[in-house]
């Protein structure tokens, strides 16, 4: 298997890696994280695959977003990505804001998703969530990221962190720390209005997707993939016991079992 853990770079200013070889997988990390996030993902499933993890506009090492920027233009990214490594089809996993631009991208470029992955994703949020949501993004805007990280990790985590996940908590703060101000802020601003975008369009999902959040993940409420897998015609929801938002870090075991799974399924003839 070949691996490659270096930063890249498209033409569009997307920084990526690329590690193993076979059928492609692609990553998609949410809001104030960066592609290293899926570290036991990409460890994991890079032995059968070739699996692409990139930062989102406003993060890590990519580019900014515009400030009016939509779902479409961060699809847009992801497509120009694929473009530039000659992948027609992938398999698509996002997680949270992430999950959001992977649904956005089956939606446009559904010849280009061979399977979809939606993992703590929103959906129809609660007038109490959205109220939640877009007050968090009117304290960012207001006091800036860096006050607003130990709310976050709380909000994760647990207050106090429990002593098994104080690593864990440690190194996502660090991604908090390190991002782009104007790029977090942008992009969390899309994130708290968008939990609608595609009420209404999941049921042109015709490939196979995977809709996998945490029993006590709130604002990715297990309710909420319950509801998108009752309107996605070829769905499998699952809920994994006792996790909350960052599952794929916090319990890479269950999340990538899951992901396994879903790389098996049959793909619509």
């Amino acid at each position: 298997m070949m691996r490659d853990d270096r930063i890249l770079h498209a033409p569009n200013g997307t920084a990526y890696s690329i590690q193993g070889e076979g059928e492609p997988v692609v990553l998609i990390h949410g809001v104030g994280m960066q592609r290293g996030v899926w570290a036991p993902q990409i460890e994991e499933l890079a032995r059968t695959h070739q699996v692409v993890a990139y930062d989102l506009l406003g993060h890590g090492a990519s580019p900014l977003p515009r400030p009016d920027a939509n779902l479409g233009n961060y699809a847009f990214q992801l497509e120009g990505l694929l473009d530039h490594l000659g992948i027609a089809a992938a398999n698509v996993a996002g997680h949270s804001m992430g999950a959001l631009i992977a649904i956005e991208f089956a939606l446009r470029h559904p010849s280009r998703t061979l399977r979809l992955a939606a993992l703590n994703a929103v959906f129809r949020r609660s007038s109490q969530q959205r109220t939640a949501v877009q007050a968090r993004a009117e304290t960012l805007d207001q006091v800036g990221v860096q006050a607003t990280i130990q709310e976050t990790i709380a909000r994760w985590f647990g207050d106090p962190v429990p002593d098994s996940l104080k690593s864990m908590a440690t190194m996502l703060a660090g991604y908090l720390r390190d991002v782009q101000p104007e790029g977090y802020a942008r992009t969390y601003r899309l994130f708290a209005s968008s939990d609608d975008a595609h009420a209404g369009q999941l049921h042109r999902l015709l490939m196979p997707t995977l809709f996998l959040t945490g029993e006590y993940d709130v604002n990715s409420a297990p309710e909420m993939s319950q509801a998108m897998g009752q309107e996605a015609p070829n769905a499998i929801v699952e809920i994994i016991p006792g996790q909350r938002h960052m599952m794929n870090v916090v319990a890479p075991e269950a999340v990538n079992q899951s992901l396994r799974r879903w790389l098996e399924t049959s793909l619509s003839e």
